[in-house]
């Protein structure tokens, strides 16, 4: 019997590791490469929503009906990472009556359920809508964990006979007679940086055949072997307050525009976006006129945010395809569909598709229709399974409820650690060994930790996406040493500060355009006991001495930005 085909996929987004699921369900052999972790790039920096397929039942109904569709599978596949909090488009008395019938009727074309409710309606929904609203449309969106949805993919696409490479970058196309024919590639040598498998150094991974899912950085890939993949990335700034001022996704109802998105996730608020196109996916400005702009625009939605604590912020870049026949200096008029890029037929390149464009709430569906492609390359016949079987921590959750009731998960923390874990739970939960709270922010304990790292190795970052711990309030002031501590036993000592200090950064360099007002003291108080206890007086960013009396903690965002001694330029953070 023939060996079955191996996939090399490049990219550990959603999309990537979407495609490796669905591959790895057919029975193809399938190799996964990351250069950072699961989430690295444009997942891992999203604002959390789940499309319900109104943003762009105007503009965009194609793009609205495929997020319908997927909004429907999410919530049965993927219901422990889902939340299905319910959306509004709010009409202010500034913006028009026209669009705003607009958007109904093309909610209603494109089979998106929708109602028009009173200002009354949506303030007894939402008490802090601003009182001067006029109306508001319903729509079923929803808030999702990508960090949750995406690990959950690659344990499944693992399951299946997958392997999962993180830390791990792409040098090279290999190219024999005019064929991709593999990949080569540099492996991190941080130990235990890795889902599971190799050692750091250079790797040829030869491949049947290559699929390119890296989103916006499709392009640099495609310059490996001399081919010409037209993404244009949009960069979009999004800001994460203290707490959730509203439960349900709060949309501005008016055409395209800047700041027009609150989306509750897990135990904050995140506010976005902008979209401004950049040439580099991975070097841009990060500026605070961005993030006040969020603040200014939104108050006008949600007035309490003028006054409410910001504790990070963080820039993602949308992957936008524009085919070539088609031109427009506005990224905004670019649109949220995917492209198939068969490189064969594109440009006489067999062995290689990139998929590019698309939204992460048609991930599943984007990993579908290449996989149904990769299959006819060889001849296979295998239906899609991956709309109809769950992920795992999804398996019957609607009998947690009981399950929460029955183990005597009466407490917050418990009920939230089972949310997390969903149908994984009573495996990770039920131990007889103490299990201390870790992060006092978001609830985790110390057996989600050590599930993590498990999971993970000695990647604290990785260990954050999979249980939220240092993700709260205090951004990992209190926890972090407790997490590195989690290491211990395990790993030795220069593993463990490694893993520390890289935790460290990650966590401040999202806060770097939030220090005012309460984040400032917040930041001020981590950092007073980081250095005072752990001996831990540099910036963990880029190592230099942090120099807090620069900031004025009665100044405004923009004034601390232009006043601090700390750079203002600390590279894009995951969305959390």
């Amino acid at each position: 019997m023939a060996s079955a085909p191996h996939i090399a996929v490049i990219g550990g987004g959603s999309t990537g590791i979407g495609i490796a699921r669905d591959l790895s369900m057919r029975g193809l052999d399938v190799t996964l490469v990351e250069q950072g972790n699961l989430t690295h790039g444009t997942t891992g920096r999203m604002h959390g929503l789940l499309h319900s397929g109104g943003r762009y039942a105007v503009a965009d109904q194609a793009s609205a009906t495929e997020c319908i569709e997927e909004n429907r599978v999410l919530r049965e596949i993927a219901s422990h990472c889902v939340e299905m909090t319910g959306g509004l488009f709010v009409k202010r008395p500034e913006d028009t009556e026209e669009y705003f019938q607009e958007k109904l009727a093309g909610c209603a074309e494109c089979g998106i359920p929708a109602e028009v409710v009173s200002r009354e309606q949506a303030r007894a929904v939402e008490p802090h809508l601003a009182k001067d609203i006029d109306k508001a449309i319903t729509v079923p969106d929803g808030a999702i964990d990508p960090f949750r949805l995406v690990v959950a993919n690659a344990a499944s696409a693992m399951e299946h006979g997958a392997r999962i490479e993180t830390h791990t970058t792409v040098t090279d196309l290999l190219v024999e007679e005019g064929e991709v024919v593999g990949i080569e590639v540099e492996h991190d040598s941080g130990s235990g940086k890795r889902v599971h498998g190799t050692e750091g150094g250079r790797e040829e991974i030869r491949a049947d055949y290559v699929v390119n899912a890296t989103g916006a950085w499709a392009g640099r890939i495609g310059e490996m072997a001399d081919v010409d993949i037209e993404v244009r990335p949009s960069k979009g700034v999004m800001t994460i307050m203290n707490v959730r001022q509203v439960d349900t996704v709060i949309n501005r109802c008016r055409p395209k525009g800047d700041a027009d998105i609150i989306v509750p996730h897990e135990t904050t608020a995140i506010l976005g976006t902008t979209d401004e196109e950049v040439e580099d996916p991975a070097e841009y400005p990060e500026e605070q006129w961005e993030v006040d702009l969020m603040i200014d625009e939104l108050k006008e939605l949600v007035p309490m945010l003028e006054e409410a604590r910001t504790i990070r912020s963080f820039w993602g870049v949308r992957p936008l395809y524009e085919p070539p026949d088609v031109g427009s200096d506005d990224p905004t008029d670019i649109t949220r569909d995917y492209f198939l890029l068969d490189h064969e037929t594109r440009d006489d390149l067999p062995g290689m598709t990139s998929i590019v464009g698309g939204k992460f709430t048609t991930y599943r569906m984007m990993g579908e229709e290449i996989s149904d492609h990769v299959c006819n390359q060889f001849g296979i016949d295998a239906d899609c399974r991956t709309a109809d079987v769950p992920l795992p921590g999804s398996e019957d959750f609607s009998l947690l409820r009981d399950y929460m009731d029955e183990f005597g998960l009466r407490s917050p923390i418990g009920r939230r650690s089972v949310e997390r874990l969903g149908s994984r739970a009573e495996e990770v939960l039920k131990t007889t060994d103490p299990n201390p709270v870790v992060c006092n922010c978001e609830g985790v304990t110390r057996a989600e930790i050590q599930d993590a790292i498990e999971q993970s190795g000695s990647d604290l970052n990785a260990v954050r996406i999979r249980t939220r711990a240092s993700m709260g309030n205090c951004q990992g002031g209190f926890c972090c040493h407790r997490m590195a501590n989690e290491l211990h036993g395990e790993y030795d000592e220069a593993v463990a500060r490694q893993a520390w200090d890289e935790l460290l950064a990650e966590r401040w360099k999202g806060q770097r355009h939030a220090l005012w007002g309460e984040q400032l003291s917040q930041a001020m108080l981590n950092y007073a006991l980081h250095a005072t206890t752990q001996n831990r007086d540099n910036d963990p960013a880029d190592g230099e001495p942090v120099d807090f009396a620069a900031f004025d903690a009665g100044s405004t965002p923009a004034q601390s930005s232009g006043e601090s001694g700390v750079a203002a330029d600390g590279g894009t953070e995951h969305g959390d």
